[in-house]
């Protein structure tokens, strides 16, 4: 009974929150998401909260008579273990009633929710043409004039610099607050604690990881834009090395211009990729595909990013993508794809379990990156080609992991400094800055980078910071992993597809330790994260420093 209320709560808010994120000029409609979040919250509250916390307060004998005397019950273990998991931190009835019945009056959310429509209403100026900031974003990937990306960076930070900046600033000190009382009264250790046990994961398997990729991810990183640089150098005519060149394109292949990707292209390479490695998540692919499960285009007043929407068994997946034709536009189609064929997997372990942990939430998507990308490479025809792919998945998995892990230590800086008041954005600004030159190195010493100019304020775009606190590590997480399962997958391939697929169809029911064990990795080793990085982001840079040595480029490991 208590699994078809949630079913049907969320199935009520998925719908507003969906059609909510495609029209966030409708006010009318943010409204009545408001209204129905008000009402649900007040029924939780006052009929529903009761229930976990007994369940959480009963002791162990009394949990296995029920096992014993109630069939089926113990299909639903995973989901009670993780209810008792919480018994130490759990306040009185009293007070978790209260606390859920006021959240979306004087919580977090209204205030995150303003700022997500603030971001959504920004327009930029670029030479006359007004565009969002998908658009804006975009451009500056894909643009091959190193001035056309540097004016969009600058328009970017100028931007959010004044009223946006002020609203960020407010809502990440709400959210930071929050999460710092929270911590308090319900007796977490760390920072990440919560975030940690919500994804089953011990404190020193997350603090082994940040500290392998400071120790072994950021002299790699530093090593790879040392190279792009050069490449820029000299295919470009590259005068100086900007913050907005980070994620420039390569290409340099003879007579071959920069095209578009159609959305149909786009398709038949997820769809091609994913069928080399397994005919089920194809199909699984192309039925999103067939049933119009995708809002694709980047339309003015629809939320930014990109996300997939598991909502309950039978009625999802839906994908939410600003696609604007770009080879970074593919890798995310294949991406949220891989989230979408996670969910329909799972959805035989019900809507209590689906849900995986955040530890393996981003398997699925990552893998589907990775298929796609080692597909494309196949069939790559020059070595140019080749080198223009390995250097866009490198920038990729850079993002995912080094970038991540800095986005961690922003937040490790702000909510640190929450506990001596309310942040400024001279304080976020500041931050920022920090993080960055921490893992990308300072400017005439150890940085690759010739200047960090318009990068104060890119902070008050990353919505993880509001929506989710320390949920960015989790990335990291999953792209290391899916590096090494990758690579288990080319050294011993007989029954993989199968070994994945179980993997994902177990949902929420197994901790990433147990999921993790049939392929033979162990990522609570010391040195798995730090042999992972070296592996996965180091074997990827040696090929793409071949091939540039190869084509006759310089090279400076």
């Amino acid at each position: 009974e208590y699994e078809k209320i949630a079913v049907r709560r969320a199935t009520v808010s998925s719908y507003l929150s969906l059609s909510y994120d495609v029209s966030l000029e409708d006010d009318a409609l943010k409204k009545r998401k408001g209204s129905i979040s008000q009402t649900q919250s007040e029924t939780m509250g006052d009929f529903l909260e009761w229930f976990s916390l007994d369940v959480a307060d009963m002791s162990q004998e009394e949990v296995d008579k029920h096992y014993a005397q109630e069939i089926g019950l113990k299909t639903y273990k995973a989901f009670i273990d993780e209810i008792r998991r919480q018994r130490p931190h759990n306040l009185d009835k009293d007070v978790e009633r209260a606390l859920t019945v006021r959240s979306p009056y004087v919580g977090t959310r209204p205030l995150v929710s303003f700022f997500d429509k603030e971001l959504s209403l920004m327009r930029f100026d670029l030479d006359g043409e007004m565009v969002n900031m998908e658009v804006l974003l975009s451009r500056m990937s894909s643009s091959k004039d190193s001035d056309v990306r540097a004016l969009c960076l600058k328009k970017l930070n100028e931007g959010l610099d004044g009223a946006v900046t002020r609203v960020a600033s407010l809502s990440l000190s709400s959210v930071a607050g929050s999460w710092l009382i929270e911590n308090k009264e319900r007796s977490y250790k760390d920072l990440r604690s919560r975030r940690n046990l919500d994804n089953n994961c011990p404190d020193e398997v997350v603090g082994s990881l940040l500290d392998g990729v400071r120790s072994a991810g950021v002299p790699l990183c530093k090593r790879y834009y040392a190279l792009k640089k050069q490449i820029l150098k000299e295919t470009q005519d590259l005068k100086s090395f900007r913050w907005s060149d980070r994620n420039a394109p390569i290409e340099i292949a003879e007579n071959k211009e920069e095209e578009k990707i159609t959305w149909e292209a786009a398709v038949s390479m997820v769809e091609r990729g994913y069928r080399k490695f397994s005919p089920r998540m194809s199909d699984l692919f192309m039925d999103m595909v067939n049933e119009q499960r995708i809002d694709v285009p980047a339309t003015d007043g629809k939320k930014g990013g990109a996300y997939c929407a598991g909502v309950v068994p039978g009625v999802g997946p839906f994908q939410l993508l600003n696609f604007d034709g770009t080879k970074h536009d593919v890798a995310t189609l294949a991406h949220e794809s891989g989230h979408g064929c996670h969910d329909i997997l799972a959805y035989k372990q019900g809507y209590l379990q689906y849900h995986p942990p955040l530890t393996l939430a981003e398997t699925a998507s990552i893998f589907g990156e990775m298929i796609v990308f080692r597909d494309l490479l196949d069939l790559a025809e020059t070595p140019e080609e080749k080198f223009t792919l390995l250097m866009s998945k490198i920038d990729d998995v850079i993002n995912s992991v080094v970038r991540q892990c800095s986005f961690d230590r922003f937040e490790e800086l702000a909510h640190t400094a929450r506990e001596k008041g309310e942040l400024s954005t001279e304080e976020l600004d500041d931050f920022w800055m920090q993080a960055l030159t921490e893992y990308y190195g300072v400017i005439g010493d150890d940085s690759p980078f010739d200047a960090y100019d318009d990068v104060s304020h890119l902070w008050a775009y990353v919505p993880h910071f509001h929506h989710v606190p320390f949920y960015v590590y989790s990335y990291a997480f999953a792209d290391l992993v899916v590096g090494t399962l990758y690579h288990s997958f080319q050294t011993n391939p007989d029954g993989f597809e199968e070994r994945l697929l179980d993997l994902l169809s177990a949902g929420g029911t197994k901790d990433f330790a147990t999921a993790l064990g049939p392929f033979g990795l162990d990522p609570t080793s010391p040195s798995f994260w730090e042999d992972s990085i070296k592996a996965h982001l180091g074997g990827l840079l040696s090929e793409a420093e071949q091939l540039a040595s190869e084509m006759g480029y310089s090279v400076n490991k």
